[in-house]
């Protein structure tokens, strides 16, 4: 929390996040794409621990996060592998992923993990909001792991209000109803959502995701939020020969 806190308080440019999934395209690259994530210049970063039913996620994720189990990347793993992480990373870390591989991991467990090898928050798309509040609100306060909640522009006001009150580090405010993957487009009714949450002078800074790919989308969503995240765009980049020595090219065309 306190890196995300000191990211939004200290840096008044756009901010850009990546997202990635952990154990693609290999299963021990996890640290060595998040270093050159930092290198390259991005202010904070999500890396996605995968889940065999990914329902918020378009095709190309979902493909990743099947490749990296197949890889054989575990949440038991991707610790393991994050016992480094600080040593190596400096800005924020979150971790992204389903509520399922956490309960069968176990929520304290996960939180304590997590916590441990540095990790700043987590994103949960299909934790509700309910049983956050009521059973597991006190284990992520424990840790100091913020919990980032999701909104769309189905949200009601009163919904996202009390998600502002909930939320620590940002709002994820998703730009569609559709999974990801979906170029960002600004219709009339994607911007009117946009200005309309935007006016609500939450306490909470706003980040866009799902549909940014390339500098335009990603200064449109700046007009509006905080920042944006960049995830299909750049999990499909990966599969390019030598994408891992060229991250630093990618990260250029869009900020």
């Amino acid at each position: 929390m306190n890196r995300l806190k000191h990211l939004f308080e200290t840096n008044n440019e756009p901010v850009l996040s990546i997202y990635y999934t952990a154990g693609y395209p290999q299963l021990d690259e996890t640290l060595e794409i998040a270093e050159a994530l930092e290198k390259a210049g991005i202010d904070f970063l999500e890396m996605g621990f995968p889940y065999s039913d990914p329902v918020a996620d378009g095709p190309v994720i979902q493909n990743s996060s099947e490749r990296a189990l197949h890889n054989g990347m575990t949440l038991k793993l991707l610790f393991e592998q994050l016992k480094e992480l600080r040593k190596r990373v400096s800005i924020p870390v979150l971790l992204m992923g389903y509520l399922n591989p956490m309960l069968q991991y176990g929520i304290e467990n996960f939180c304590r993990d997590a916590a441990a090898v540095g990790v700043d928050g987590v994103i949960v798309p299909d934790l509700p909001i309910y049983e956050f509040e009521e059973l597991y609100r006190g284990i992520f306060e424990k840790y100091g792991l913020s919990n980032i909640f999701l909104i769309t522009p189905q949200t009601s006001e009163d919904r996202i209000r009390k998600i502002d009150n909930l939320t620590s580090g940002f709002i994820y405010m998703v730009s569609s109803a559709s999974t990801t993957g979906k170029n960002l487009s600004l219709s009339d009714q994607t911007e009117a959502y946009f200005s309309r949450v935007k006016a609500m002078n939450l306490k909470q800074p706003l980040i866009i995701g799902f549909g940014i790919s390339d500098k335009p989308s990603f200064q449109k969503a700046a007009k509006y939020a905080r920042g944006a995240i960049v995830g299909s765009a750049f999990v499909k980049f990966l599969e390019e020969p030598n994408a891992k020595s060229r991250i630093d090219e990618f990260i250029s065309r869009i900020k």
